[in-house]
C-alpha cells in the first residue's frame, strides 16, 4: 500500500506547496497556474491510460501513450507560458513549481511501477 501511494506523491506535493507559497508571499497566480495545468494534464493520463488498457492492438496502446505523453507536456508548458503572459513572477514561480511536480511523479512512478498488480 505505501509504494502504491507513491504514485501520488506529486498530488501531495502541489497540496503542501499552497500554503508553502502563502507563507513565502510568493504569486498565487503561478500555483493557481501549475495547479490547473498538472490536474488537468493528470486527468488525461487516467482517461487515456484507461483506453490504452481497453485496447488490444499494440499499435492503438503505443499511439495513444506516446500521443498522450506529448499532449500532457504541452498542456503544462501552455499553463506556464499563459501564467507568465500575465505576471512573469508568477510565470517563473509555476515554472518552478511545475519541475518539482514532475521530478516528484517521475520517482514515485519509478519506485511504485514495479509493485503494481498486472491487469
Amino acid at each position: 500500500m505505501p509504494l502504491r501511494m507513491m504514485r501520488y506523491l506529486d498530488l501531495a506535493l502541489l497540496a503542501l506547496a499552497l500554503p508553502i507559497f502563502l507563507a513565502a508571499d510568493l504569486p498565487v497566480l503561478g500555483w493557481v497556474g501549475a495547479a490547473v495545468g498538472w490536474l488537468v494534464q493528470r486527468g488525461v493520463q487516467v482517461l487515456i491510460e484507461s483506453r490504452a488498457r481497453a485496447s488490444d492492438d499494440p499499435r492503438t496502446v503505443a499511439g495513444l501513450l506516446t500521443g498522450s505523453m506529448i499532449a500532457r507536456g504541452w498542456i503544462v508548458a501552455g499553463s506556464i507560458f499563459v501564467v507568465g503572459l500575465s505576471e512573469r513572477e508568477a510565470g517563473l514561480s509555476a515554472a518552478i513549481l511545475s519541475i518539482t511536480l514532475f521530478t516528484f511523479y517521475f520517482t514515485g512512478q519509478l519506485i511504485g511501477r514495479p509493485f503494481e498488480e498486472r491487469r
